[in-house]
């Protein structure tokens, strides 16, 4: 499945709105896995281990035994698996996985491109259309960014991994006005001087969406700093994308 990063501007007179963790909608994410690794654990570089030879998953975020869905996009292979406990582990990455996981979804080393669902028992997950134009239009030059959501907006979930190019593309953001566009790419390039613009693109979709992307990549370690010097601008999430 495809998804899209809405970024959600706030003024500051507006009263905040909390969400019932039960009313939420389910977890879903694309990025990297990371992979555990053992000597990572001993350098206390994360903070909690796990069992690479058993099919083990932590997500930092969401509460033990939740059950998540991992797909790997490029072969659609996919595992569903309960989250054994919660790790800290680099914010970059989407989940923590164990070596077994990773060879049941023939994910590669270099670069574990992955999507997450959270599965929730009982609940069908309905992707909800963001009523964001509206507030694209009352965004004012100080409006911070507050917060990101994720919501569904394939229509053909399924993709030949033949049609997949190791270029990666982090989502910034996905509007239906291209002024909006504009005033973020602007904003970007204003306030994160050392950011490399040239990487910063706007791209068109089939839904008349617009997106405001950062890439291409090749390899995660480029990737990593254009990815926390977003998360510290102000972003909450960002997915990765690859585009045809």
């Amino acid at each position: 499945m495809k998804f899209k990063l809405i970024i959600i501007f706030f003024l500051v007179s507006c009263a905040s709105n909390t969400t019932k963790l039960e009313n939420r909608s389910p977890y879903t994410a694309k990025g990297f896995a990371y992979i555990y690794n053992q000597e990572d654990y001993e350098t206390k570089f994360i903070k909690g281990k796990l069992n690479n030879d058993e099919l083990q998953i932590s997500h930092k975020h969401l509460a033990p035994n939740t059950l998540i869905k991992i797909i790997n996009p490029k072969t659609n292979e996919s595992i569903s698996i309960k989250n054994l406990k919660k790790v800290n582990y680099p914010d970059f990455y989407k989940i923590m996985v164990s070596k077994k996981v990773a060879e049941k979804l023939n994910l590669r080393t270099d670069l574990p491109f992955v999507e997450i669902l959270e599965i929730k028992k009982n609940k069908s997950f309905v992707a909800k259309k963001a009523k964001i134009f509206n507030e694209e239009k009352k965004i004012s030059s100080n409006a911070p960014v507050t917060s990101v959501q994720i919501s569904n907006i394939s229509k053909n979930p399924k993709i030949k991994s033949k049609e997949l190019k190791d270029e990666f593309f982090i989502l910034i953001g996905s509007f239906y006005s291209i002024d909006t566009v504009k005033f973020l790419k602007d904003r970007i390039i204003k306030e994160l001087p050392n950011y490399n613009v040239s990487k910063l693109k706007i791209k068109k979709t089939k839904d008349k969406e617009i997106n405001l992307i950062s890439g291409p990549y090749k390899t995660i370690n480029f990737m990593k700093n254009d990815y926390i010097q977003l998360k510290r601008f102000g972003f909450e999430e960002l997915d990765i994308n690859i585009y045809d």
